[in-house]
Order: structure tokens, then sequence, then C-alpha cells
């Protein structure tokens, strides 16, 4: 064990200077990077998109303004900016139409990680030996930096509770319970509800660097499996994280029908279909491995 711990610190260690099993030429590494960043605008974009409610917003702002008035033993203030809080959000609750969840913030988060399929399987190995070991806390170093995907997060203000915790704190404010409402105003502002969409970077590029391929297919054969051959290993890379889809298409399915389409550049037949077929189980595969998690 001793002797695979070693070598798969070692194997780590590669990932700080991007050392890679596969190498590409330039023009496939800008392929890849290139999807990376339309990937990150296009989340950038969708989370200019959320339509975030001023009133909601408004209302946890004075929500942490009453906060620090009690803070300041500045009751009475207390008490005003907290009637203003529930009146921001009585006007969000007058629409029938208000969602369960109201957006307040969103953000884009982009983890990378720098490094092949074989990197992930020595990672895991290590963890394992340091879980053995008990050495928890090196293990979870490793396991934690196992992250390769675009998180669109929104903020969201549960409306079914917030109100209510609100009125809970108005109540024991003119009881002249301040701690109690102090209590419960915090704990208010510490149960919003964060909605992430889970997109794999491995995919991203496997998608981009498949379509780039297909362009290049009949002039640049070299550079075109250069692209594909890029593309196989992004999709390991994802499916070694444990990135899966509710497909049907699976990982070796795409293997398949990417060296399908190899032999085809290979040869003298035409790859054009054979690439159309590819594009779509890929985008149908993608689309089913967006993951959305809510906490």
């Amino acid at each position: 064990m001793r002797k695979v711990l070693l070598s798969s610190l070692v194997a780590l260690s590669l990932l700080g200077t991007q050392a890679v099993a596969l190498e590409a030429n330039a023009s496939t590494k800008a392929v890849s990077a290139s999807a990376v960043t339309k990937a990150k605008k296009a989340a950038k974009a969708k989370s200019s998109e959320v339509k975030v409610v001023k009133e909601a917003v408004e209302s946890v702002k004075l929500v942490s303004e009453v906060l620090a008035a009690l803070d300041a033993n500045q009751k009475d203030k207390a008490i005003k900016l907290l009637e203003k809080a529930i009146g921001k959000i009585e006007v969000v609750l007058s629409n029938p139409k208000a969602p369960a969840l109201i957006p307040i913030d969103s953000k884009v988060i982009v983890q990378k990680f720098v490094g092949t399929a074989y990197d992930v399987q020595n990672a895991v190995i290590t963890s394992i030996a340091l879980l053995e070991k008990q050495r928890v806390q090196d293990a979870r170093r490793i396991v934690t930096a196992l992250v390769d995907e675009i998180d669109l997060i929104t903020v969201n203000l549960p409306l079914a509770t917030y109100p209510i915790a609100l009125k809970e704190a108005a109540k024991y404010l003119h009881a002249n319970k301040v701690d109690e409402a102090k209590r419960v105003l915090a704990e208010t502002l510490h149960t919003f509800v964060n909605v992430t969409v889970v997109t794999p970077i491995g995919i991203l590029e496997a998608e981009t660097l498949i379509e780039a391929a297909s362009k290049i297919a009949k002039t640049d054969k070299k550079l075109a499996l250069s692209h594909l051959e890029q593309a196989k290993a992004a999709l390991k890379r994802a499916e070694a994280l444990g990135y899966t889809s509710r497909s049907d298409v699976t990982y070796k399915m795409l293997n398949e029908a990417i060296e399908k389409v190899e032999k085809e550049i290979k040869g003298e037949n035409k790859p054009a279909k054979l690439f159309k077929e590819l594009m779509e189980k890929l985008k149908d595969f993608k689309e089913k491995a967006l993951k959305t998690l809510q906490k």
C-alpha cells in the first residue's frame, strides 16, 4: 500500500504543473480552453437573467439592519426597521403568482480539474490509503479537489417560512424578549435556499472539440484527430470524476462513436453523417448530465 500511496502522491504533484498523459497540440488545447470560457460566459449571462425581487432583497437588508440596531441596544429603531422589512415582504406575498422560492442573488463558480482520468484514479487510491491510516484531513483535501464543473448558484428566500419568522421576531420585540428576537432573525438569515445547476466541464470540452473536429475533418485530418483524441480524454475524465447522465447514451457508447468517426477520417469515407449522429448523442447526454441541487 505504501508504494501505491507514494506513486499516487507523485502523480498528484504533477497536477500543479498541468502535466497530462495525452499531449495535445496548441490548437486542440485552445479549443478546450475556449469551451470553458464560452460556458462560463453563458452561465454568467443566465445569472444576470435571474429576476431578483427588489422588495425581497430590501427586506433581507433591513433584517440585517435590525440585528445591528439590537446589538446597539436600539430596540425602538429595530422595531421600526423590522416593520419595514415585513412591509416589503408583504408586497411580494400580495402577488398570487409569487413562487415558493424568491431569488435574491445569483453567482457563477468555475472549478477546473487540471489533470486526466488517470490522475483522478490515483487521487482516489491515495485518499483511500490516507483514510486507512486515519489521515482524514489529508484525504479530505485530495477529495475536495476532485471537481470539474461550472456551477450557477441562485440564492432564494423561502416565502413559506421567511414572513412567519419576521412576524415572530416582531412579537418577541414587542414583548421585550430581545434575545429571542435576535435568535429568530439570525436563524432566518441562514435559512436561504441555494439552488445550484451543475455543468460538468469535461462534457462541455468534448462537445466543443467534436464540433471543431467536424469543421476541419476534410481539410486537416491530423488536427481533427487530435481534437477527437482530447474529446475522448475529456469524457474519460468526466466519467472518472463521477459525472453521470440520465441519458440512455453511455460514456462507452460515446467513446465507440468517436472511434467510428476517427476511422472514417483516416479512411476515404465521409464522416459527416457520423459526426452528426455523435453530436446529437452527446447533446442529449450533456443536457441530461446537468444536475440541479437544492440545499
